[in-house]
């Protein structure tokens, strides 16, 4: 492999991770149009989409077992050819009868797009983390804000494209067979472009008393090693913590934010998909590209910079939350939807970067699937919460929602810093 092939993995991982997150935005946005074809409720809504994070948090755990150990690339490219697969079946939901018996619309979806997408979704990021930081040392932040922005060009550009298939296609499931139909080209198109890399991410050794040395690659490492790497790590939990804030919160405004807008403000819901989406996600892809180059910089002379950043990003983020709920125009919302950007993307630039500071290399696929157990398993409640507030209160349960999620980055923040004042000079790994 050529010196420039580690950007090209990045190139090639960041057009399936768009496909990853825009597929993940569809639900949210063609949610109306969606709900009066099958008559799904805000509650049934809610539970798909737990069911879905639950589905990610369970099988993301193995999916990360198997990255330590099984060929990465055939992770990926198998991953994004069965999601998008799943996609497709979207378009074709409804009440089944199967052997005779009917199967309500509700189950229908709920396997199409808990299970069956979220199990093939869960596959991608343990996989796909590991082989970009196998490649990327010193540039290892630049590359994965890179592939972040991928998540962020995904979201922001999905309302306008939904609208605007919206207005050439029949109906909302004709947008879910093209868009999945375009992921399972690019999954046939890695069979032959994605190579695996090496699986020793560098030679590590300890040059300060505070620093814990990596051990040496073991291919055959146990799955109770990987889960002590991440369980008895206090630095890893306390990151989960926040990344759990995150997908919490990210979750909740994905699913239910074009709603709210749309029913809040009495607007199309083209223009409150584009509006909750584009801005928010535009300032976020803006605050990551920037964070990646800041955070190398900076790390090098100030090893816990990461850390205060993500803790500076939930605290700030907080009260940007609160106003979208409250706010009283739409200028005045989508501006706290673009503020609530920037700091999503600050923290998310080193998502996986500040737990690989703690943890070895041998173990991080397993640890990121750990760590993404965790988030949706408890980040997942977020979506069946804004529902059963919907339900119960119309749109001030979706205004006292979102003083929640506030109320969940300020928690995530005074978890972190546990890791920043006490564990992490300890816990961290030279490499």
């Amino acid at each position: 492999m050529g010196r420039w092939y580690k950007w090209v993995v990045v190139a090639l991982l960041s057009c399936a991770f768009f496909f990853h997150q825009a597929d993940r935005a569809l639900f949210g946005l063609l949610t109306i149009p969606i709900q009066a074809d099958l008559g799904l409720s805000d509650g049934q809504i809610g539970w798909i989409n737990t069911v879905l994070s639950w589905t990610l948090a369970a099988m993301t755990m193995i999916a990360g077992f198997a990255g330590d150990r099984l060929s990465r690339k055939w992770l990926i490219t198998g991953s994004l050819i069965f999601w998008s697969l799943m996609t497709i079946c979207m378009g074709f939901v409804g009440d089944w009868r199967v052997f005779g018996v009917t199967i309500p619309a509700f189950f229908v979806v709920m396997f199409f797009r808990s299970i069956a997408t979220g199990g093939g979704e869960s596959f991608y990021a343990p996989s796909a983390m590991a082989l970009m930081a196998s490649h990327h040392k010193e540039t290892r932040s630049v590359a994965f804000s890179i592939h972040q922005a991928a998540l962020y060009v995904g979201l922001m550009t999905s309302g306008i494209l939904v609208a605007w298939a919206l207005g050439f296609l029949d109906s909302w499931r004709h947008v879910f067979m093209v868009f999945g139909g375009a992921g399972f080209l690019l999954g046939v198109f890695f069979i032959w472009a994605l190579k695996d890399g090496s699986r020793i991410d560098a030679e590590t050794q300890s040059d300060s008393g505070n620093l814990r040395a990596s051990a040496p690659m073991r291919e055959n490492s146990s799955l109770a090693s990987g889960l002590r790497a991440f369980f008895c790590n206090p630095s890893a939990l306390c990151a989960t913590a926040g990344f759990i804030a995150i997908v919490f919160v990210n979750n909740a405004y994905l699913f239910w934010a074009p709603k709210f807008m749309a029913l809040k403000f009495k607007c199309d819901v083209g223009v409150a998909g584009t509006q909750t989406m584009l801005w928010h996600h535009l300032f976020a892809f803006a605050a990551i590209m920037a964070g990646g180059v800041v955070t190398d910089h900076f790390v090098k002379r100030w090893p816990r910079f990461r850390l205060a950043l993500q803790i500076s990003a939930l605290l700030l983020g907080a009260p940007c939350l609160v106003l979208v709920g409250f706010s009283s125009s739409i200028a005045a919302t989508v501006a706290m939807t673009a503020l609530y950007g920037v700091f999503r993307g600050a923290f998310e630039v080193n998502t996986h970067a500040s737990v690989f500071d703690v943890v070895a290399p041998e173990h991080r696929s397993t640890v990121v699937g750990c760590m993404v157990m965790s988030a949706f398993f408890f980040g997942g409640l977020s979506g069946v919460a804004m529902g059963k507030l919907s339900d119960a209160y119309g749109i001030l349960g979706f205004e006292i929602g979102f003083a929640i999620l506030g109320a969940a980055y300020v928690l995530g923040a005074c978890v972190m810093m546990i890791s920043f004042f006490h564990t992490f000079a300890r816990d961290r790994i030279a490499e």
